[in-house]
């Protein structure tokens, strides 16, 4: 019954979802919150350089990866502080750069293959090494204490950064780490979603909480659980079915948004109706105001 579980690689598949499925949803709901929701699409183009650059130079992908989508989200944050007008053009420059950069060092590698950059760009079960998990394990920890453990301070920094700063909150410094914690966690989730769906991992689990919770505590727990579910319930679809995991982590959290959004309608029109009786009764049980008396000349 359980005999996915007996082949090596899809126990270290199998952790590395679950890491995944707790990670992305974790900084996507900051992402969410600043309106940057397609920024994880950025940075996996970046990180496709690192990609590369670990083949050629005959190191760990993940580790390198790392290294250069760190400095892109740098990069991006400077120029989302400095670019002004001429910024969307250096964030397509960099985006296009970084992916076009990746294809051609690893062509340019010995190792390279285009087995190898359909693996780290959907998402491969088998690639899944035992240095991979590590690394992971690592990376995913550290996204994890950044996202739960200044959650006040991200969630202020999202929210508003101007009432941020007055409260005296290091805004420029949080920014950056945001997008640092995002970087950090493409890398993550290159080896199961790939680097060009890793994006919507981030997103798609809190939209889908949204739909049923308006608390941003409620909303981080269920997008959490939502993501370690369908990557936990993708990776063993894939085992099974021969699919590419990326692909069918991504529709099963687009299934799960138009589910909740199903669920979440009519409830949202009750209680719209049960707010709007329970108006109608508070107004019929306030006295109506007695009129003044006329005048009456004696």
């Amino acid at each position: 019954m359980l005999e996915f579980l007996n082949p090596p690689f899809m126990q270290r598949a199998l952790l590395a979802a679950v890491l995944v499925g707790i990670t992305a949803p974790a900084i996507g709901i900051y992402l969410v919150q600043r309106r940057q929701a397609l920024m994880g699409d950025g940075i996996g183009h970046v990180a496709m350089t690192g990609v590369g650059l670990g083949f050629l130079l005959s190191t760990n992908p993940v580790w390198m990866a790392t290294l250069v989508a760190v400095a892109g989200s740098v990069v991006m944050e400077l120029i989302r502080w400095y670019g002004r007008t001429r910024g969307d053009i250096a964030l397509a420059m960099l985006f296009y750069g970084g992916m076009a950069g990746g294809v051609m060092l690893i062509n340019l590698s010995d190792t390279g293959s285009n087995a190898n950059l359909t693996s780290f760009l959907f998402g491969s079960l088998s690639t899944v090494s035992e240095e991979d998990v590590t690394a992971i394990l690592v990376l995913a920890a550290f996204v994890v204490l950044v996202t739960v453990g200044l959650r006040r301070q991200l969630f202020a920094v999202s929210q508003d950064e101007e009432f941020a700063r007055v409260t005296g909150l290091p805004v420029r410094a949080l920014n950056l780490l945001v997008a640092v914690t995002a970087a950090v966690t493409v890398t993550v989730a290159m080896r199961v979603v790939g680097l060009l769906l890793v994006s919507a991992l981030m997103v798609v689990p809190v939209a889908a909480a949204q739909q049923i919770s308006k608390s941003f505590k409620v909303t981080f727990v269920l997008a959490v659980v939502i993501g370690t579910a369908v990557t936990l319930a993708g990776t063993v679809t894939s085992y099974y079915q021969d699919v590419p995991p990326g692909a069918t982590i991504v529709l099963l959290a687009i299934a799960a948004f138009i589910v909740l959004t199903a669920l979440a309608t009519p409830l949202a029109r009750r209680r719209a109706r049960d707010r709007g009786s329970e108006a109608d009764r508070c107004t019929l049980e306030v006295p109506a105001a007695r009129p003044a008396p006329d005048d009456v000349s004696v």
